[in-house]
């Protein structure tokens, strides 16, 4: 008995020395409470400020106020930056004078953040208003400078960006051109304001005024991060002129249905292109072009975060399902010219090597222009051959609609 007594003593001896050694984050510790998350921050020590927020992790998005205390009388910008890297790149073919001719320069980089944001005060706003949404008129630098936001333009300026001499000869053969030397540090700055603008594109997604300032140096901003955004850490840090705080870290977190495409920088529920593309495959076959060029602008539409690269690299591929199945059904039923089929095929090879290449010079704006004119044309050729005054005039779309007619119910039948 006093064997067994003294087995049970030590137990509970070394179970109560255990509860004292729990690691930390462990469902052992006490969350905080409410007051203390979103408590005032004290007072900062000499050239920091203090950051705090109400909660560590978000769900697919959602909105964390963020509270802190600076110098009195200081205007406080908050820099938001995603963990995830993607790739941006810039053309630059702008002229410098009428007299010199343009540069033809691509930058590229596979470090930008897949998701990037500068808070701003909200005695900012006006301001920020008269700057234009997008486009060349847009001055991402000079909008940074002008809102004195460049204090806090710090995590992209630290990227490592690739610089070609570029020229249409070398994009036709499949090169980016001639690397460039590694850029020197101000260089470098000023080139990832270019690829950030390139990357994110409007200043709404770039600039937001939500950080308001008491007079003693009290802040607190509401920052938000889209439904759909990348996951994982996001970091946020405080700037007054040369103060900053220490970085503070949210959590956010997706799951399935929703995915994260690493590549684009942005998550998306799987279900919507999935029913979206099931019904422009259907149509997209019944008039022999795949729906590719159907699900390019319907899917820029739908998800503009999504840049027009990726759409169309994404697009390309899975075509091949629906052709494969479409080439399978139209050879049952004897509707395919190989001979003609391989010719178009040839051309087409060609063409899926250059356009790549080609994409990569080109904005979305002139991407969407581009595109945009080629439908239109297309549509109205295609609706001009089906007016009655048309194929009355030709005896030759008779015939073929008759075969096609005679060939469809043949292929019933059997």
């Amino acid at each position: 008995m006093s064997r067994k007594r003294a087995i049970i003593t030590t137990v509970m001896l070394c179970l109560v020395l255990a509860s004292y050694y729990v690691p930390m984050g462990t469902a052992q510790d006490k969350p905080a409470a409410p007051e203390a998350q979103t408590a005032p921050a004290a007072a900062p020590a000499d050239g920091m400020i203090t950051l705090s927020a109400d909660m560590k992790a978000l769900d697919n998005g959602g909105v964390v106020a963020v509270s802190g205390k600076a110098a009195p009388g200081s205007q406080v910008y908050l820099e938001v930056v995603n963990d995830n890297k993607v790739r941006s790149v810039y053309f630059d073919d702008r002229k410098p004078d009428d007299n010199t001719p343009p540069p033809y320069r691509l930058y590229l980089t596979h470090e930008m953040p897949a998701f990037y944001q500068i808070c701003i005060p909200k005695d900012k706003a006006e301001a920020l208003s008269k700057v234009p949404a997008s486009g060349p008129k847009f001055q991402y630098s000079q909008v940074l400078k002008d809102l004195g936001a460049d204090v806090a333009y710090n995590a992209p300026a630290k990227i490592g960006i690739d610089a070609y001499q570029a020229s249409l000869m070398a994009s036709v053969i499949g090169s980016r051109g001639d690397i460039m030397p590694k850029l020197e540090a101000p260089e470098n700055k000023r080139r990832s304001m270019q690829l950030t603008k390139g990357r994110f594109r409007s200043k709404g997604k770039l600039l937001v005024p939500v950080v308001e300032t008491a007079p003693d140096g009290a802040f607190t901003a509401k920052v938000t991060i889209p439904s759909g955004s990348a996951p994982g850490k996001y970091t946020i840090v405080a700037y007054a002129g040369k103060d900053k705080s220490a970085p503070l870290v949210i959590e956010n977190k997706i799951a399935f249905p929703v995915m994260y495409l690493e590549n684009a920088g942005t998550s998306v529920n799987v279900f919507i292109p999935f029913a979206l593309t099931l019904v422009i495959a259907v149509f997209g076959v019944l008039i022999g072009a795949g729906g590719g060029f159907i699900m390019n602008p319907v899917l820029l539409a739908i998800f503009p975060a999504l840049p027009h690269t990726i759409v169309a690299g994404t697009v390309t591929p899975t075509v091949l399902f629906s052709q494969g199945s479409g080439i399978y059904n139209y050879s049952k039923i004897k509707f395919i010219s190989w001979k003609l089929g391989i010719i178009l095929g040839l051309a087409m090879a060609a063409g899926g090597f250059i356009g790549p290449k080609l994409t990569e010079l080109i904005s979305i704006e002139q991407y969407k222009f581009v595109f945009g004119w080629i439908l239109l044309v297309l549509s109205a050729l295609l609706f001009w051959q089906t007016t009655p005054g048309y194929i009355a005039k030709n005896k030759k779309e008779q015939a073929i609609l008759k075969e096609f007619k005679k060939r469809a119910e043949e292929s019933a039948k059997s």
